[in-house]
């Protein structure tokens, strides 16, 4: 019962960001950086998202507030920007639970020098291992760097799997981690970046 209710949420906040329009990436100089991406990503179209949007992202919106308004990180809450590297990562640990979210965003340069790929995955953890979090997801949007608007695409070249496997985007390099758990341990594979898209190796 619970996974198929997962699951209806699941779709139910996927179909409302596939309906989306493109979403515009507001930054100053001459590039954005993963700071403008995330927050583009974030506050999108905030007074009609629906409630399950906002409740998955909210904690992250807070932590990134924060951030820019140079203010600590509340208790519970661990946020790392690395503009050089275009890399963020948010977590939360819950009270003496060993629960956790951990949240990632980080893009891309395109081979074809006009495009990015911006990624928000966001899992829940159990005791170090996959808790089945109400909004665990990988998400994908390219970025057109002449019209500086970003679109939710279909993954690029795997499928996302949810049952016993998270995802680890890369600070520094290139590639994703897969981790997937099978009999109690802990299993790994790389996705290869190729420019546009990934390949498992």
């Amino acid at each position: 019962m619970k996974r198929i209710a997962f699951t209806i949420v699941l779709t139910c906040c996927t179909l409302v960001m596939a309906a989306q329009d493109a979403i515009r990436v507001n930054y100053s100089g001459t590039k954005p950086t993963i700071t403008d991406f995330a927050w583009a990503y974030l506050f999108f179209d905030e007074e009609n998202e629906e409630e399950c949007d906002q409740e998955a992202t909210a904690d992250v919106e807070n932590a990134l507030m924060r951030y820019r308004q140079g203010l600590q990180q509340e208790n519970g809450a661990k946020l790392i920007v690395d503009e050089k590297n275009g890399y963020i990562l948010y977590e939360w640990y819950y009270d003496h639970t060993g629960s956790m979210k951990r949240v990632e965003m980080c893009y891309w340069n395109e081979a074809d020098g006009k495009h990015k790929l911006f990624a928000y995955s966001s899992w829940y953890y159990e005791n170090g291992k996959p808790g089945q979090g109400q909004y665990d997801c990988l998400t994908f949007y390219r970025y057109n760097n002449a019209t500086k608007k970003m679109s939710m695409i279909e993954t690029p070249g795997f499928d996302v799997e949810y049952l016993e496997t998270t995802y680890t985007l890369p600070r520094v390099g290139k590639d994703i981690i897969v981790n997937k758990w099978k009999n109690g341990k802990k299993l790994q594979k790389t996705l290869k970046w190729k420019g546009r898209r990934f390949s498992l190796q």
